[in-house]
């Protein structure tokens, strides 16, 4: 269950952004792919931070044109083989929901979040899911 890699949830090749890249750029990318969250990388793919969709609606200073101004850089991030568990105890224990997934040298392989623990484990229990709206076809 809980014991499997990350890597085999994780998403791949996230999309990331630059710190360099405007706000307006990383808003853009965060409403038009429907994501909360946005690692970012420099020029070698290294992970130097985050930007979220809360930092973005946080962020009060027009003066804040790039994203450097507004990333969180002290960042928790896992390996492609830390366990599943891990990530979950992760986001119990610091009431977040992704995690960026680095290598050794901390390039940027994926992200994980707080859905992909539900959908991996929701998958394993239920091997034909009932959707809500099959449900609702039933009882119509």
């Amino acid at each position: 269950m809980m014991n499997e890699q990350v890597r085999r949830i994780m998403t791949q090749n996230p999309i990331s952004v630059n710190p360099q890249d405007s706000i307006s750029t990383a808003t853009a990318l965060l409403k038009g792919s429907r994501i909360h969250h946005l690692p970012v990388v420099d020029n070698g793919n290294i992970l130097v931070g985050m930007v979220t969709i809360y930092d973005l609606w946080n962020n009060q200073s027009p003066d804040k044109t790039s994203v450097s101004d507004i990333m969180s850089t002290s960042t928790i991030k896992i390996t492609p083989l830390d366990k599943v568990g891990t990530a979950a105890e992760l986001f119990l224990d610091k009431r977040f929901h992704a995690l960026p997934v680095v290598n050794l040298r901390g390039e940027l392989k994926g992200m994980v979040t707080s859905f992909d623990v539900l959908k991996y484990e929701f998958k394993r229990e239920y091997k034909i899911p009932i959707l809500y709206k099959e449900v609702l076809a039933e009882t119509a």
